[in-house]
């Protein structure tokens, strides 16, 4: 449910602050090495929790969320030993000085709401030139750079589609193992990055869809439609905005996708969907659209936004949407033909993909495959 590919969980502990009366004096050679090697050892233990990611809690992951910002925060407010941090993270640190979320105390309604976050590499521009009849959004996590790359080279390299405008997103999220400066550089060329500052983690995937409703409302909001689409997927955009053109498809309070009736939440603690009682005490979620990928008309996600507010967050994101649409008093609608979003990933088929919208796939190599074969001349059935 969701992007699959979330980057590492954040770092815990580094929150302990030098004491007062020593920031603003000089320190004996001791002090500073001392300090220095209790920071070392302080660093050493983040590690060593980062390993341990996969027995991490929802609530807990929100803490490290927490915990992570005053990391951030903190780096500028101690004067630290410029080693503790490195030469091509210095200039995000201080561009993000001031962007940063609040402190947990200073949260808006709650973890989830996108206001709490801000944008640390955006192109609020891509939507002003041209006004898209579609936003293709691709949640992923930062350091994967061969998906963002086979999606430019395949099914998000065309600007113009069935004669209507299309702009192909990615959404990324903070994680300790990308290197900013080739993310910069990476949107320097393709002008096609959004970054906001939360933590990429796949337990934190309701964040990541509610800031990409949240950059949809305040940065695109003359777009027709938007789509949520997860990078390892194949998607046929042609036969997508043939969809949307069809007489009836409705212009407002629109969603749809591969929808999901009557699905129980899942409380075993070792599955990977695991939502305890306390942030979700029904038994079953409200009809959703599967989170692989699922279209909806670009009204919506300032609803969805809105709405938010008084719902508690959890972290199936696909099912928070069918949250979100169900207190607006509105349903999924199924699509014209259901058939053409496939949620499994079976033996390639070059007539059958010549009639899907999207369609699961292993790698971003077998895309870019696949898509070679696809686009081939002659008839594909």
């Amino acid at each position: 449910m969701g992007d699959q590919d979330a980057g590492s969980d954040g770092e815990l502990g580094l929150r302990k602050q030098f004491p007062k009366h020593l920031l603003h004096q000089k320190l004996p050679a001791f002090h500073s090495w001392f300090q220095g090697l209790l920071m070392l050892c302080l660093l050493v233990f983040v590690v060593f929790l980062a390993f341990s990611d996969s027995t991490l809690s929802w609530s807990e992951t929100f803490s490290l969320q927490r915990q992570y910002q005053r990391f951030f925060n903190q780096s500028w407010q101690v004067r630290a030993p410029a080693y503790l941090i490195h030469p091509k993270h210095r200039a995000f640190l201080n561009t993000m000085k001031e962007k940063t979320t609040p402190t947990p105390e200073g949260l808006q309604y709650h973890e989830a709401y996108p206001h709490n976050y801000r944008f640390v590499m955006d192109n609020p521009e891509v939507c002003k030139v041209n006004s898209p009849f579609l936003v293709l959004m691709v949640p992923v996590a930062p350091s994967n750079v061969a998906a963002r790359d086979a999606i430019r080279a395949t099914w998000g390299k065309d600007r113009v589609v069935q004669g209507e405008t299309v702009l192909t997103l990615f959404v990324l999220g903070l994680d300790k193992r990308h290197d900013v400066e080739k993310l910069q550089q990476e949107n320097q060329q393709h002008n096609d990055l959004i970054q906001s500052n939360f933590l990429d983690t796949y337990l934190n995937l309701t964040i990541k869809t509610m800031v990409i409703m949240d950059w949809l409302a305040t940065r695109c909001p003359a777009a027709a439609y938007a789509m949520k689409v997860d990078s390892d997927m194949f998607l046929n955009v042609d036969n997508l905005v043939i969809m949307l053109k069809k007489p009836g498809i409705p212009q407002k309070n629109y969603l749809t996708g591969m929808l999901m009736w009557n699905r129980p939440v899942i409380r075993s603690k070792n599955s990977k969907w695991y939502v305890p009682e306390e942030m979700y005490p029904d038994p079953q979620y409200p009809t959703y659209t599967l989170g692989m990928g699922y279209v909806f008309s670009n009204d919506l996600p300032a609803k969805f936004v809105e709405v938010s507010k008084s719902i508690k967050p959890f972290n199936i994101e696909d099912a928070y949407i069918g949250m979100c649409i169900k207190k607006l008093g509105l349903s999924p609608t199924s699509p014209p033909d259901p058939s053409q979003f496939k949620a499994y990933n079976s033996k390639y088929d070059r007539c059958e993909f010549s009639k899907i919208i999207t369609y699961i796939l292993g790698s971003s190599e077998q895309l870019k495959n696949y898509w070679a074969d696809y686009k081939k001349p002659g008839p594909h059935c």
